[in-house]
């Protein structure tokens, strides 16, 4: 990963069009943003309070080239690793159920 320490986890964040590399006249990527941005948030507030680092894994906003909000998530392997370890313990005590 390019860039030294946890800076990496800021390049390219909440970046609207970040995906396809060129801007669409007419395309309303703001609305799509803001809707991904509220989703992202909430996952993030999520995150904190299951004990995870924003430093290490978080939620981050988007858009594709149509306009339409995406939320990415980035983070170091082993802190994924243990956020797939979670999910699927409750899934496993869920029976599965999302």
């Amino acid at each position: 990963m390019a860039g030294s320490g946890e800076d990496w986890l800021g390049d390219g964040l909440d970046v609207v069009g970040a995906d396809c590399g060129l801007w669409v006249p007419g395309v309303d990527y703001m609305a799509g943003w803001r809707g991904a941005r509220e989703s992202a948030d909430r996952l993030n507030r999520a995150l904190l309070g299951a004990g995870f680092d924003l430093s290490e894994v978080r939620a981050v906003a988007s858009t594709d080239e149509s306009g339409r909000g995406l939320v990415r998530m980035a983070g170091w392997p082993g802190t994924v690793d243990r956020l797939a370890g979670l999910l699927e313990s409750v899934a496993g005590r869920d029976g599965g159920a999302a």
